[in-house]
C-alpha cells in the first residue's frame, strides 16, 4: 500500500477508526519529538512540542501507531502514555 491510498493528493483528512486524522500527523509528531530530544530547543519549543505531541496521540492511537511501534525514548513514552485514549 501506498500513501496515496490511503490519503490522495487531493484529500487532507480521513476518518480511521473514528478519529478524524490530518494528513501531516504522522510527520509533525515525528518532528515534534525530534524538538523534545534537541540539545539546543529552548523550553519554549519543547512546551509547544509537549502540547502538539498531546493533541496528536489520540490520532495516532487511532492509525495504530502505538500498536505497530514502541517509542524508545523514556520521557516521550511516558507523556505519551498519560494521553493515550483508553
Amino acid at each position: 500500500m501506498r500513501a496515496q491510498d490511503i490519503l490522495p493528493d487531493h484529500v487532507n483528512t480521513g476518518e480511521f477508526n473514528g478519529v478524524t486524522v490530518r494528513k501531516g500527523t504522522v510527520g509533525a509528531f515525528l518532528a515534534n519529538a525530534r524538538t523534545l530530544q534537541a540539545e539546543g530547543s529552548t523550553e519554549q519549543a519543547r512546551a509547544e512540542a509537549r502540547a502538539d505531541i498531546v493533541d496528536a496521540v489520540p490520532a495516532m492511537a487511532a492509525l495504530g501507531m502505538f500498536d505497530v511501534f514502541e517509542i524508545s525514548d523514556p520521557a516521550l513514552r511516558a507523556l505519551v502514555a498519560q494521553h493515550r485514549p483508553a
